[in-house]
């Protein structure tokens, strides 16, 4: 009965008297996912960017667009032929997927970075969010980045003479490059748990993600290339996602032979971005560099 009555509180309206039942000190409010909270961190982490979009979405198509002109106009590529199509063709999805890559990493690696920098960081801590919850809210918002990113880029591209977007597997244009946005979102908040100053993820940025996208096959097919420089190609996974978006665009890449080739690169993209998602979610409810 003791119990039951410091569940209840009396509270004075008036002439009657209504009662309002709480749960025990120390049982949560909120139980299983907090919808609310969720959505406000994304819808937070999404204005955030939306806001310099000039520098964020517009900028990254424009940088990526000056990368067709030189492959395709200073280097005189007009007449050559990759994989059965033209020079143009053939980089453009490639450079799509390069530039939404890219952005969502850029956008991940600063959100927590910042907060610790600038002490903020009880901002995203104090909030009723499970672990889950946080990384969530902040690998959707740099997913929609590229997202956005991306249909900037194919727009400029689609208005390019000479090249030639269509659809030939809608599925993989969508797998590849969802796979390829989370992928980079979760690399680009391990690196922002990591960092402890801008110097430091601008490190993993400079030596890591803009190696592996510049020879990530974007700009040729392995084909060409040595037997040993192959083999280090088809351990790079950002190779995967360039070439199972391109298959998306051209019916066609150099992962391997068939259409086979294709779906287990699929499965393994997945399967590795669960192995990135699990390791995030244990370093964040461990706390580690947040909490210490």
């Amino acid at each position: 009965m003791a119990d039951q009555a410091r569940e209840i509180e009396v509270i004075p309206t008036g002439p009657a008297h209504t009662q309002r039942r709480f749960p025990p000190q120390g049982e949560p409010l909120i139980h299983g996912i907090n919808r609310g909270g969720l959505w406000t961190l994304y819808i937070k982490e999404v204005r955030r960017f939306l806001k310099v979009q000039t520098q964020t979405i517009w900028a990254p198509a424009v940088t990526t667009l000056l990368f067709l002109v030189i492959f395709t106009v200073a280097l005189g590529r007009e007449g050559r032929m990759v994989l059965g199509v033209p020079f143009a063709s053939f980089i453009a999805p490639g450079l799509i997927a390069m530039g939404m890559m890219q952005n969502a990493f850029a956008n991940s690696s600063f959100s927590l970075l910042v907060g610790k920098i600038q002490g903020t960081i009880i901002d995203y801590l104090m909030p009723p969010l499970s672990e889950g919850e946080l990384m969530t809210g902040i690998v959707a918002a740099a997913t929609t980045r590229a997202i956005a990113v991306g249909g900037a880029v194919a727009a400029a591209i689609w208005l390019w003479p000479g090249v030639n977007l269509g659809v030939a597997h809608a599925w993989a244009i969508i797998w590849f490059g969802l796979m390829g946005a989370i992928m980079l979102s979760l690399l680009g908040l391990l690196t922002s748990l990591w960092a402890e100053k801008f110097d430091h993820a601008a490190a993993i940025t400079n030596f890591v993600i803009a190696p592996l996208s510049l020879l990530s096959g974007t700009f040729y097919t392995i084909h060409n290339l040595a037997p040993s420089f192959r083999i280090v190609s088809l351990g790079n996974p950002f190779f995967y996602v360039i070439s199972g978006f391109r298959y998306g665009f051209l019916g066609s890449s150099d992962i391997g032979e068939g259409h086979a080739a294709v779906w287990w690169a699929a499965a393994g993209l997945g399967l590795f971005n669960l192995a990135l998602g699990l390791l995030t979610y244990c370093l964040l409810r461990a706390g580690w560099k947040l909490k210490s």
